[in-house]
């Protein structure tokens, strides 16, 4: 069947006290978008983590002057990779792109990622080969990319981001999957369909510092590590088993030199001790690990939502 019909494309854009750059972002892909107006059609979805600041009211007079714009503020803060995912399962696009409004990702590759879905990919993505920060936050995240992809049953790209173009189907996915602790850069990985990576260079950000804590960044390794792959489960239950297996084997040689050599162990506080901690060292490792998976199954067991829309800051009645 054939229709005339313009493709759709979803500019998902999470939020958070963002006033400042707000006033730069939208006319910056106004600027791309508007030269691609005979060939799409564009809507703009912002998610807003209840920010604090003037981003509401800012989005409330965008919405006013664009028709395109929608807005969803939340109750509270649900975290960034939430924001993203109910901004995905709230597009009408045929497509979506997401976006970050400190233009971070630049919205020139936007035309470019159009072209790679229009030549039949269903997941364009970024690929971050350069980015102005400091050496250790590029380091550590390197060794992070590398870890999550050294444990995931599946490949997932390195120095891939959030900066992606998804298409309607694997919206749909995302939609069945109902993860409460979502990891999107893992999870469309492992989806499948015909993915391709983009190359580009990470600019500073336009105005103003990064939202994202340090605990933020902790957190979002966790759930990647975790939400990818049960390799650190399995790794708990091999080293529990290879200490047993040690210990087995330091018993009976201590009774075989006891017996053929006369071998005494002299006893001690500080062995003892040393043992006692990391016996105790060792068991709390490996009960963290099942308990965040527990944590995990909890959460899914309680089926909280994903995210709650305070209010639609488009909806101008």
């Amino acid at each position: 069947m054939t229709t005339n019909r313009k493709p759709l494309v979803s500019l998902v854009v999470p939020v958070y006290n963002e006033a400042d750059n707000i006033p730069l972002f939208y006319p910056a892909v106004r600027a791309v978008i508007d030269p691609l107006a005979e060939q799409y059609d564009f809507e703009f979805v912002f998610t807003d983590n209840h920010s604090g600041d003037g981003t509401p009211q800012l989005l409330r007079e965008l919405a006013r002057q664009d028709a395109r714009v929608r807005a969803f503020r939340f109750s509270r803060n649900f975290g960034y990779q939430r924001s993203i995912l109910t901004a995905y399962l709230r597009a009408k696009g045929d497509a979506a792109i997401q976006l970050d409004c400190d233009l971070q990702d630049p919205p020139e590759m936007i035309p470019e990622f159009l072209a790679r879905w229009q030549a039949g990919s269903d997941v364009v993505y970024g690929v971050r080969k350069s980015r102005l920060e400091s050496t250790r936050w590029t380091l550590a995240r390197k060794v992070f990319y590398w870890l999550v992809d050294f444990l995931s049953e599946d490949p997932i790209p390195r120095d891939a981001g959030d900066f992606r173009l998804i298409s309607r189907r694997v919206i749909e996915e995302l939609r069945r999957i109902g993860e409460p602790s979502p990891y999107l850069r893992g999870t469309i990985a492992t989806l499948g369909f015909q993915q391709t990576g983009l190359d580009y260079a990470r600019r500073a950000r336009a105005v103003g510092e990064s939202k994202f804590s340090f605990y933020d960044n902790i957190k979002l390794a966790l759930d990647g590590i975790i939400n990818q792959s049960v390799v650190p489960l399995r790794m708990a239950t091999y080293l529990g088993l290879a200490i047993s297996a040690l210990t087995v084997l330091a018993s009976v040689g201590y009774i075989l030199a006891y017996f053929t050599v006369g071998f005494r162990a002299p006893a001690g506080f500080t062995t003892t001790t040393v043992l006692i901690l990391a016996s105790l060292g060792i068991n709390a490792m490996l009960l963290g690990i099942i308990g965040e998976y527990l944590g995990r199954m909890y959460l899914q067991m309680k089926n909280k939502s994903l995210s709650i829309v305070e209010r639609e800051l488009h909806d101008l009645d």
